[in-house]
């Protein structure tokens, strides 16, 4: 008997994705059956290149399919589409598929090195990244990416955003002299975070990370009115104040209907390079017990490393110019996680699965 593209399909039922909790077939992600003989070859589109489940589910097609009888050979094929959000007829970024604010309670937790970080660890995968700087009374972005000497120009009405290292990206940093502080009160903060939407020409994206500043100011509260926004992460340090201001944020974005994707942990560890021993420096609450608290998803801890502070002084994130060490691994590892938190939320939204079915975020509720 010959095999047919019905078996196939029904053989294929038997992969389920751990994340979304329905096998591959009902999600739709199969295609491009193809039959000769006893070969069998086909697509499995994921919602993102960053899957980190792409092996496991690789392999389990081939195991699959070459347990079937009269298959001599199976092909399987891994690509990905990043699925796009709704969109609206006001959109300000209707290329943008996924809009992904990193934020935190206090300064000095490190997530500009995070946004930065997590920005090339998702274009390394194959993704079309944007960095949009929103920390407009403290842009470091320019410098980070060692971009501080350019200067974007314009085409037609819009501003076309500075590349590095494969991301499109945009700073106030870019149009402000050196040296120039920004003495900018509530309406002004509100109006910059629309124009850096707005008019760069951020053309067609799968993810744009928005490097929010430190609090629940203008800024955030902004950018979580006018824009899209699929998610926010968190980044916090083990500190006990960290923790508690994180909370806080947390708490905004639950006002504003902004779904919390997870938490990071940032400066966990340090691991001596002479020794290898692993020494806590900072004694507090830890990225985990935080989002355990908070009832949100735990991204991961990225380790203290002198480097990653180092490369972004010099202009080349740790990520690029240390890849081998332990918190390049970390951020490769959190951006994969991030873009399955995207996947997750943006599949539950177009009820391709049931929100029972995935870990679903708690509505905040005011204190009465």
């Amino acid at each position: 008997m010959p095999i047919t593209e019905s078996q196939v399909l029904e053989t294929l039922k038997g992969v389920i994705d751990p994340d979304l909790h329905r096998d591959i077939v009902t999600l739709g992600f199969v295609k491009d059956v193809e039959i000769e003989g006893g070969r069998v070859s086909l697509k499995v589109q994921l919602t993102t290149p960053a899957c980190p489940v792409k092996d496991l589910l690789h392999q389990q097609c081939l195991d699959l399919l070459n347990a079937m009888e009269g298959v001599t050979e199976a092909v399987v094929e891994m690509t990905a589409q990043v699925r796009q959000r709704d969109t609206k007829q006001d959109d300000l970024i209707p290329g943008v598929k996924h809009c992904i604010a990193i934020a935190s309670g206090k300064g000095g937790v490190g997530k500009s090195t995070c946004s930065v970080n997590l920005a090339i660890a998702l274009a390394q995968t194959g993704a079309r990244v944007g960095l949009m700087d929103a920390d407009v009374y403290g842009p470091s972005i320019p410098l980070m990416m060692g971009a501080q000497d350019e200067k974007p120009y314009t085409l037609g009405n819009k501003i076309i955003p500075i590349q590095r290292y494969g991301i499109h990206m945009m700073s106030l940093g870019f149009l402000l002299e050196e040296g120039q502080a920004v003495l900018w009160r509530g309406p002004m903060v509100a109006g910059t975070v629309r124009q850096l939407l707005a008019d760069v020409e951020w053309g067609d994206l799968d993810y744009l990370l928005v490097d929010l500043p430190p609090g629940t100011g203008d800024a955030p509260m902004s950018l979580a009115q006018l824009a899209p926004i699929s998610g926010v992460v968190i980044v916090t340090t083990p500190h006990h104040i960290a923790a508690n201001i994180a909370g806080k944020s947390v708490q905004l974005f639950r006002r504003l209907n902004a779904p919390i994707m997870g938490v990071i942990e940032n400066m966990a560890g340090f691991a001596c390079p002479k020794c290898g021993e692993v020494t806590q420096i900072f004694a507090g609450t830890t990225g985990e017990e935080l989002a355990t608290q908070l009832k949100v998803p735990y991204l991961g801890s990225v380790p203290l490393d002198p480097t990653v502070s180092e490369a972004g002084d010099l202009g080349v994130p740790s990520i690029v110019s240390a890849p081998e060490r332990a918190q390049s691994a970390a951020f490769r590892e959190i951006a994969g996680k991030l873009a399955q938190q995207a996947s997750i939320l943006s599949m539950t939204r177009k009820d391709l699965i049931k929100p029972g079915d995935v870990a679903t975020l708690p509505k905040f509720k005011p204190a009465e």
